[in-house]
Parts: C-alpha cells; sequence; structure tokens
C-alpha cells in the first residue's frame, strides 16, 4: 500500500486524511495535528514498534519516558495514558488500545547495544532509523530519548530481571493517539532480529490518521 489521502483507504473510519504502510525495518515521521487521531497497527502481530514523539511547535520538548511514568503510576503504556514532554506539556492522549499495554523502559536497539547484547556487528538499528528520520525534521542525536515501545512488553520481576516477552501482540491489534497539540510523530518500524520482540521475523505496520470524531 501506497500512502493516500483518500478515505476510502481505512475500511469502517471516518475522517481519514493519511493511510500508509511502513515497511519492516523502515522510519517514518508526520505532524499530527491537535484534534488528530493517529492508529498504528500491528498487521502480522509480534511487531514492536519504537515510537518517538515531540512538541512540533518546539521540538526541543521532547517526549519524556519520566513525566509520563510519574504522572500516570504505572511504568506501562495503556488506554488513558497521557504521554508528555520534558516541559509537562500533553503530546497524545490513548484513547483506544487493543493489547493493553506497552513497554517505556527498554528503549530503542542500535548498533552498539547489539554488539553488547549479542556480539553481532549490525548496520540497521532503531537508533540508526531515528537519527535518519530526525534529520530531515533538522534534529540530531541529542533529540533520541527513551522511547514507548508499542506492542512490546517487558516484564519486571521481583528480582529486578527484565526481558522481552514473546508472542504478546496478535495480528491486528492497534492503538490510538489523540493529540493534544500539534506533534511530530516518529516511528522506527524496529529491524531487531536477535531477540523475540519481532518474532524473528520484522514485518510492516499501518499507520492512520484520521481527524476527531
Amino acid at each position: 500500500m501506497n500512502e493516500t489521502t483518500t478515505p476510502a483507504a481505512a475500511e469502517g473510519l471516518d475522517g481519514v486524511i493519511y493511510d500508509f504502510v511502513i515497511p519492516p525495518r523502515q522510519p517514518w515521521s508526520h505532524v499530527v495535528k491537535a484534534g488528530e487521531v493517529l492508529r498504528i497497527i500491528d498487521l502480522e502481530g509480534q511487531q514492536a514498534v519504537d515510537f518517538l514523539c515531540y512538541n512540533a511547535a518546539d521540538p526541543g520538548d521532547r517526549y519524556s519516558s519520566m513525566n509520563t511514568i510519574k504522572v500516570q503510576g504505572n511504568s506501562y503504556v495503556g488506554k488513558g495514558t497521557v504521554l508528555y514532554t520534558d516541559a509537562g506539556v500533553a503530546l497524545f492522549t490513548v484513547v483506544e488500545d487493543t493489547l493493553g499495554r506497552h513497554d517505556t523502559v527498554y528503549g530503542c536497539c542500535s548498533n552498539a547495544n547489539n554488539f553488547l547484547r549479542y556480539g553481532v556487528k549490525t548496520t540497521e538499528s532503531c537508533y540508526s532509523n531515528f537519527l535518519s528520520e530526525l534529520g530531515k525534521h533538522g534534529m540530531d542525536r541529542s533529540a533520541i530519548v527513551s522511547n514507548v515501545n508499542f506492542f512490546m512488553q517487558v516484564p519486571i520481576l521481583d528480582d529486578g530481571s527484565a526481558g522481552i516477552a514473546a508472542d504478546i501482540s496478535p495480528p491486528g491489534g492497534y492503538v490510538d493517539l489523540r493529540a493534544e497539540n500539534d506533534v511530530l510523530a516518529v516511528i522506527s518500524n524496529c529491524p531487531q532480529m536477535h531477540n523475540p520482540c519481532n518474532a524473528y521475523n520484522p514485518t510492516p505496520i499501518r499507520v492512520i490518521i484520521r481527524t476527531a470524531a
């Protein structure tokens, strides 16, 4: 599927203004206007979606995982969660969520991290995807912060150990994010092949933007 602005491209949804399938391993970005809803769909299941967002009016004010976690009192993102910036500006509210909870602590994969964790040298990663995509908006690596990992869960056990849960996101699952301000949304459709976040097989995801009901 190519990018389209045809409402019929998103069956069953009203007010669609943008509809695009992000290929496996690739980055994407778009400004979502206040009141619009961004839907992210895990088309084939078990595909981690690394997600960053920024105040479009002030891109230096970026998503803060710590503010988001502390305000809601929960380390997972789910329905009702508000994603806040460093300055406490509300960016997105999760208004629908078929999975129930999404990771906020594991961050993104990087070439350096893949070598440290798995002893492999890679040339593609979510970090490199973010760096490439942010460059299109005049931003550099200082804009890459701890991100949300949609459709991925990292249980933290009593002893403090953590690991990526396998087989938790079924095909067709989605999250709806309502923009509370104009927001620059940036995605890396994760290329990771060395842990179960993508079931060792990166697949496409779909993003739809629609006007508020």
